[in-house]
């Protein structure tokens, strides 16, 4: 709110400034525009007492009991003071309101700008543009099926709970984890169970976090989220979207390129910067493993990597049973039907199918959900 005033006063003050000047060109009375050879007549009959030069125009007063002012283009003649001073007249050098008002136009201009380029840095760069979620509350048991996985994670959250036991066994935390799957397969979900887990913060960010119009910036903000992550440890920063701003450096002088080699280098830096009582775990997704760069993924940054993969036939059962809590189906629609219907279709494809064939029945007017309504909400996603 209070930079929105400030804007709103600024632009009144413009505003105001422009209207005081259109009035006093109206209302003012304006000296009469005579010829420069008019003035040098008068000066050198030493008629003038008063002259006021500005940029532009020659004002002067003659000697005379009217004082009456007339004005002419100044010829900005280096001789002209010297004879103007030697006719015995006064002279002034004085900026006309056109000048004042240029400058005031000038100073409103550069604090206007620069209360634009403050709150666009604040709001690039500002210390919450990361927020920390305390807890998560998503449990391993929302997950459906991948139990390997589960047991994997599961270990590390004891690892993240009891550091210094695992120390002593030599068993060393891992820095990083990177998870790589089809979008939809519970990536998100496996993250924020695994800070739940481990009772631990968690720092929920994406690739389009880091992006900017202005270059830099997106280093800036690696720097600062895991400034941040250090000073609430234990923590897990998790960063979504990770091939988008962890791809391959690639040296070919353009801006996005240079932009995202010094975000990729920032990374390992902060990676690089890690030890085993930072308490700092990164865990990121992607979608294409290989799109990475290798830098990033070697062992000692990310050491830990699993494939969150599409669910098999078991799992789709249970996923099609989870999601069909409280909608009712025809007889022939069972669990084991749909699985098979929903080969290689991901966790989010399938609630969302579920999904469409339920407002698919509804519009219908039907009580109940039935293989033509799953059949034609299929049409969407095939």
């Amino acid at each position: 709110m209070k930079k929105q005033n400030t804007l709103k006063i600024l632009l009144i003050a413009s505003l105001l400034i422009v209207a005081g000047y259109l009035c006093y060109d109206y209302f003012s009375v304006k000296p009469e525009v005579v010829s420069y050879s008019n003035f040098l007549e008068n000066l050198n009959d030493k008629k003038i007492s008063n002259v006021k030069i500005s940029d532009k125009d020659i004002m002067f007063e003659l000697n005379t009991v009217d004082k009456k002012s007339f004005s002419t283009q100044n010829p900005n003649n280096p001789d002209l003071i010297e004879r103007i001073l030697l006719s015995g007249a006064k002279i002034e050098n004085k900026s006309n309101f056109s000048d004042v008002l240029s400058m005031i136009f000038d100073i409103v201009f550069y604090a206007f700008f620069v209360v634009i380029i403050i709150f666009v840095i604040k709001k690039f760069i500002s210390p919450n543009t990361f927020k920390i979620v305390r807890k998560t509350n998503t449990k391993f048991d929302d997950i459906v099926g991948m139990d390997d996985l589960k047991n994997s994670m599961l270990q590390i959250a004891q690892m993240m709970k009891n550091p210094s036991y695992y120390q002593k066994k030599g068993i060393r935390v891992p820095k990083g984890i990177l998870m790589e799957g089809a979008p939809g397969n519970g990536k998100t979900m496996f993250a924020r169970a695994l800070a739940n887990e481990a009772k631990i913060n968690f720092i929920p960010t994406k690739a389009t976090d880091f992006e900017s119009m202005f270059m830099s910036i997106g280093p800036l903000k690696v720097k600062m989220l895991f400034k941040k992550a250090r000073r609430n440890a234990p923590c897990i920063v998790f960063i979504d979207e990770f091939d988008g701003i962890g791809t391959k450096r690639n040296y070919n002088g353009s801006a996005i390129e240079t932009e995202n080699t010094r975000i990729v280098t920032a990374l390992l830096n902060e990676l690089d910067g890690f030890t085993v009582n930072d308490g700092v775990l990164v865990v990121a997704a992607t979608n294409s493993r290989k799109a990475l760069d290798e830098a990033l993924i070697r062992p000692g940054r990310f050491d830990a990597n699993y494939i969150v993969p599409y669910p098999d036939y078991k799992d789709r059962i249970l996923l099609v049973k989870k999601y069909m809590i409280g909608k009712n189906v025809e007889s022939d629609l069972t669990p084991e039907t749909l699985a098979k219907m929903f080969d290689s279709f991901s966790c989010a494809q399938i609630e969302s199918v579920i999904n469409k064939a339920s407002m698919i029945c509804s519009q219908k007017n039907k009580e109940l959900i039935s293989i033509d309504d799953i059949k034609e909400s299929l049409k969407v996603f095939v």
